[in-house]
């Protein structure tokens, strides 16, 4: 079976609004097990702006709520060429990864700039110091992924910054490398509390079993389309969807082609339970 070597690409949400003719059914679902939202949601009406940046709007995805996933948000920021922030962070315990889609985003972190292309990342330890730009000709499209940090004696995280490009993936044991993950953090340092990973199938690949364990997660379709399974249901996504995930939600997926399928996972690791 042959894999796929075509250029990654990155499907970002550009807003608008459908016409009076459509008809409002469409593929969100909400549940305590899990939410899926369809690109289709993510229109002018739903954006935010956020105070301490300029020139921007966002779509959030996800956030604590009670009976849903609660360690983390993600949103989305569309940042116009000039426009950023200064002090983007409000909260000086958590931490963020930043994943761009589209555009060009320069991150400067304690006085070093990283200017970020698509399909580049970067990780931002709680309580450093830093802000970001958009510096190229188009809008700047990112996800932005936000942690409180579960401290460790001993153990401090390190920033980040790279493209996914210039990570080797991992292939799945038994795979044929048709199912791979690209981990842009170190998955052996229990400094990081919590992974943004990469994952990459082929046409026709699966998650063969029902996992179901405490991480929860949060699930952007970069590319491609699939079918998951979530806690019982079989549903149907594609590229610019997003599925937030709570503790212990069984979850499978069958990548249904002809393209491959990639999405962009959150997950929460490396630290014991907290009673």
């Amino acid at each position: 079976m042959s894999i796929t070597t075509d250029p990654y690409t990155y499907w970002a949400p550009t807003g608008g609004h459908p016409p009076q003719s459509d008809l409002l059914t469409d593929r969100a679902i909400v549940t305590e097990a899990y939410t899926v939202i369809p690109r289709g949601v993510l229109r002018d009406i739903v954006t935010s702006a956020l105070p301490e940046w300029t020139g921007t709007r966002s779509w959030v995805l996800s956030k604590p709520v009670a009976g849903g996933a609660v360690t983390f948000s993600q949103t989305i920021l569309e940042v116009a060429p000039g426009g950023g922030s200064e002090r983007p962070e409000p909260q000086p315990e958590v931490e963020g990864f930043l994943f761009l889609m589209a555009g060009e985003l320069t991150v400067t972190h304690e006085g070093t700039d990283h200017v970020l292309t698509p399909g580049g990342f970067a990780y931002l330890p709680a309580g450093s110091t830093w802000s970001a730009s958009s510096t190229g000709a188009e809008a700047a499209r990112f996800h932005w992924v936000r942690k409180r940090y579960q401290e460790v004696a001993g153990l401090t995280p390190e920033a980040a910054f790279g493209n996914e490009a210039d990570v080797e993936p991992s292939s799945m044991p038994g795979t044929d490398d048709r199912w791979r993950t690209t981990r842009p953090l170190d998955p052996a340092n229990l400094a990081y509390d919590m992974h943004v990973n990469i994952v990459t199938f082929e046409p026709g690949a699966v998650i063969p079993f029902a996992e179901t364990h405490e991480m929860e997660h949060g699930l952007y379709v970069l590319e491609g389309k699939a079918v998951y399974r979530l806690n019982g249901d079989w549903v149907e996504v594609q590229e610019g969807d997003f599925i937030s995930m709570r503790a212990f939600c069984p979850q499978a997926c069958y990548a249904g082609g002809p393209g491959r399928f990639r999405y962009l996972l959150y997950k929460d690791v490396n630290r014991q339970v907290e009673l």
